[in-house]
């Protein structure tokens, strides 16, 4: 996503970003883009946006995250949240993303589509739809950082993970 965003000219504190998936790795990622910089980010799970005040679908995790993002309060279903946004990240399930979703984004969206086995949206759908950048979990995974970032924390005898060290 860094790289990306350098590629396009894009900065960090003015992108919008949808993120389809509350989970475990929807949550991380959005706390991590928050550390990182990133401002205007909106979670959605299958309920919709997140947002603070949602009655339907809440728990203590969905409370924290949503006083952390979509300061807007943007509510609807991702199809209404994708619209306008540079950057969607998926990691929820096969088929959620359609390619005029994508048409709906801002120019040069960036699409990464982590959903495992099958993607939100293909890549090379995504493309078609006028991603200037598009991925999947087929070829970014989190498997390929791992190996990396443990041997490098082994060997230099770190306590812990730091998110420095993830950066």
């Amino acid at each position: 996503l860094i790289k990306s965003l350098k590629l396009l000219k894009k900065d960090k504190m003015q992108v919008r970003i949808a993120v389809n998936g509350a989970g475990a790795a929807g949550m991380a990622i959005c706390k991590t883009l928050l550390k990182y910089g990133f401002k205007h980010i909106v979670l959605c799970d299958t309920k919709g946006a997140i947002y603070s005040g949602r009655k339907e679908g809440m728990n203590p995790y969905k409370e924290e995250i949503a006083g952390l993002t979509n300061e807007d309060r943007q509510q609807g279903g991702l199809a209404d949240i994708i619209k306008g946004k540079d950057i969607f990240i998926g990691v929820s399930a096969a088929g959620q993303v359609t390619g005029e979703m994508v048409r709906s984004m801002n120019p040069d969206p960036i699409v990464l589509a982590l959903a495992n086995p099958t993607p939100e949206i293909y890549p090379e759908e995504a493309l078609a739809a006028g991603a200037a950048i598009a991925s999947d979990g087929r070829t970014v995974n989190n498997c390929l950082v791992f190996p990396g970032l443990m041997l490098g924390a082994l060997r230099s005898c770190a306590r812990e993970v730091t998110f420095a060290m993830k950066i």
